[in-house]
């Protein structure tokens, strides 16, 4: 027979396992200040985002607080900014100045760190074309990601040899279908990415016929703004572990090779002519980085990309913040 006290017992035990359960959870990261999960791209065209993913320094670091890790991979800077923009991601890959036109839509992100400074956009064509100058593209089919450094490069050669957007047809594609179409005769140039740029030169023989080193942009790790100033520490612990990749990188670069084709199922060939286009120098975002993306600002905006209501420099500093960095970085 169940009596009035063998009901306040039942309920008394119930209430001590929620108590001992909600206590218990207060262990976990998010109660510790820290996110249940951090979520991260990787992306081939960032070395450095491989090498952390293969070796699961992040899931090491978070491990014992019980922070997930989960990581996404990004196609492109303009697949980065959408994984952001729409909270899918925490951290996202992308060329500086396709950050820089991201904020300028109000994008929420900051750059925090310099995964690279790349050469790894350049106009390309087909061995067979008769295009070898910027103004032999007039009137001509070119694929290009809208929103990408090869974009905003093609922009700027265009723009450097008095031409514009408007002179020739851009085919909106994504990276590696961009390179299909250029092997395939579907456009006659593309504005190429590494590591497909890297592979249609070895395997097809395309060539690239304008290159300009200071055109391609920094490699930008950015951050959701909100994340950042949620969990400042966890920018900070992500950019050790990002620093750590950098350089093991510069220490191991047979090995990074080896892990940039498995990722990408390339050839190391492929692979290793795509790392020698990467300077992994000076990762903490600075007066070098800032001057670059201000000038490849005021370009844009010369050309009609970006609003001229934009002031470049406040935008600028709006983007690159590099307190995270000089706080970790020796």
């Amino acid at each position: 027979m169940i009596t009035r006290k063998h009901i306040l017992f039942l309920f008394i035990t119930v209430f001590t396992l929620l108590i001992t359960a909600a206590c218990s959870s207060s262990t976990s990261g998010a109660d510790e200040g820290l996110p249940s999960e951090i979520t991260l791209d990787y992306a081939y065209y960032s070395p450095t985002s491989l090498v952390v993913k293969e070796f699961g320094w992040l899931e090491e670091e978070f491990a014992e607080e019980g922070v997930e890790i989960e990581f996404v991979l990004s196609q492109g800077s303009n697949r980065a900014l959408e994984f952001l923009n729409s909270n899918s991601i925490d951290f996202g890959s992308t060329a500086g100045a396709a950050a820089l036109m991201a904020k300028g839509n109000n994008a929420a992100i900051k750059n925090v760190y310099i995964y690279s400074q790349p050469e790894w956009t350049a106009l390309v064509t087909s061995p067979e074309s008769n295009i070898q100058s910027i103004e032999d593209l007039a009137g001509k089919t070119v694929a290009a990601t809208l929103g990408t450094d090869p974009y905003i490069f093609l922009v700027r050669a265009l723009n450097e040899h008095g031409l514009t957007v408007d002179d020739v047809e851009v085919i909106n594609l994504q990276h590696s279908d961009g390179a299909n179409a250029l092997a395939t005769g579907q456009v006659e140039a593309w504005a190429g990415l590494d590591p497909h740029m890297a592979r249609q030169e070895l395997e097809t023989g395309a060539e690239l016929f304008f290159r300009e080193t200071s055109f391609n942009t920094y490699g930008f790790l950015n951050v959701r703004e909100q994340f950042a100033e949620d969990y400042p520490e966890v920018v900070e612990r992500v950019i050790e572990v990002y620093e750590k990749a950098r350089k093991w990188v510069l220490e191991n670069p047979e090995e990074t090779v080896e892990i940039m084709a498995k990722e990408a199922q390339m050839d190391e060939s492929v692979a290793d002519l795509q790392l020698e286009r990467n300077n992994f120098a000076n990762p903490i975002p600075g007066s070098e980085h800032v001057d670059s993306l201000t000038e490849a600002g005021l370009v844009l905006q010369e050309a009609g990309v970006m609003d001229e209501e934009h002031d470049i420099e406040k935008l600028v500093e709006s983007l690159i913040d590099p307190a995270f960095a000089e706080n970790v970085i020796d």
